[in-house]
């Protein structure tokens, strides 16, 4: 609950709406109990009465609860606050919103004033994104520090992800997102052309039908709750000579399943080794188990192989797509999506055998051939 007070109120007031301000009486609505000022929270409401400029006027000043329907963190509800207010004005009949504002961490409403778009400030880090390390290392140049910095991100990795949250609803709302949400796997696979030459419709509701399991499988994993990065991938790491690095665009929440971080590195080691050959192997295969062992040796957490396997399928479909990566040799695209095909077919992922998930034939032997 926020605490606030009648000065406060009338600041806010004075700042979005202008003019003399007198605050002339605050309850919930239905009453006006000055009291009620004390209460006014998540999910309540409050009636004010005013004067600007001499005049009468009244507002109703809302906050929304905080729930598990996707209303769990403050980022949330504000979206949900900015939506109103744009909108509400546009719709005949409908109350017109006299202003958005947030409460800040000293009880204070600030307004936020004809809005169109947001922007965040971050400070300037030094160092290359390590994408620019693995174009190096494809062109030959594989390094004894190469294995090194890998297993640095593996013992970053563990140190985040040992920070665990008891939140079942916030965990079964990680994978609702991953799979049904517009920026990851619903919303990749409608991306994708359709019919698309290298992975036929059938192809793509056989994976959707599949990941309808694979939901319900990782209902009972909710105890798996950690902090995350939610997009730590190459282009998203600034690594700087003295084998430190920064990460960047933090996605998706403070809170998830740590395997979706694993698979975002770990599956640009997959891309990058297909392109030296269609058979996963040489620096990129040292790189990758390198950083799967190092992880695991770090975390004991030999679990995370049981639920793996979708976020592996969203990273897959996101370094496959055509439209965001249009220049991939033929054998690669394959490849992956060879790789996001078969990797739900086992209820475990055996990351030391990772080559049998690019064989066609591991969930194809036996039945009907499909559109290469």
């Amino acid at each position: 609950m926020e605490e606030l007070k009648a000065r406060s109120l009338e600041q806010y007031l004075h700042d979005s709406l202008g003019g003399v301000i007198k605050l002339k009486r605050v309850g919930e609505i239905g009453s006006l109990d000055e009291q009620a000022m004390k209460q006014f929270g998540y999910g309540r409401s409050l009636k004010v009465n005013y004067e600007r400029d001499g005049k009468e006027e009244q507002a109703v000043f809302s906050v929304m609860r905080g729930d598990r329907y996707g209303h769990q963190f403050y980022w949330d509800r504000a979206a949900i606050m900015m939506f109103e207010y744009d909108s509400s004005a546009r719709m005949e009949k409908h109350i017109r919103p006299l202003g958005l504002g947030y409460i800040d961490e000293d009880g204070q409403l600030v307004p936020v004033k004809k809005p169109k778009e947001f922007f965040i400030v971050n400070e300037m880090a030094a160092g290359e994104p390590y994408s620019v390390d693995l174009e190096r290392i494809r062109g030959g140049d594989f390094r004894p520090s190469d294995l090194e910095r890998v297993r640095e991100f593996s013992r970053w990795l563990a140190r985040v992800h040992s920070q665990r949250f008891d939140k079942p609803d916030i965990y079964l709302r990680c994978v609702r997102q991953l799979i049904g949400d517009s920026e990851c796997i619903w919303g990749l696979i409608d991306s994708y052309p359709h019919p698309y030459e290298y992975f036929s419709p059938d192809r793509f509701q056989k994976l959707e039908k599949e990941l309808v399991d694979w939901r319900w499988k990782l209902q009972k994993y909710t105890h798996r709750l950690s902090v995350t990065h939610g997009d730590f991938h190459p282009w998203n790491v600034l690594v700087r000579p003295d084998e430190d690095f920064s990460v960047l665009d933090r996605s998706r929440g403070e809170w998830g399943e740590p395997a979706d971080d694993v698979a975002t590195m770990s599956c640009n080691f997959l891309l990058y080794g297909l392109y030296h050959s269609p058979h996963f192997s040489g620096a990129f295969k040292e790189m990758y188990l390198s950083f799967w062992e190092e992880y695991l040796e770090r975390t004991g957490d030999t679990e995370i192989l049981e639920v793996i396997a979708p976020f592996y399928v969203f990273r897959g479909l996101v370094i496959a797509n055509p439209e965001w990566y249009p220049d991939h040799p033929l054998h690669v695209r394959q490849g992956l999506l060879q790789f996001v095909e078969n990797v739900l077919s086992e209820e475990s992922f055996d990351y030391r055998n990772i080559d049998k998930y690019l064989d066609y034939s591991f969930v194809h032997s036996g039945h009907e051939e499909r559109d290469r």
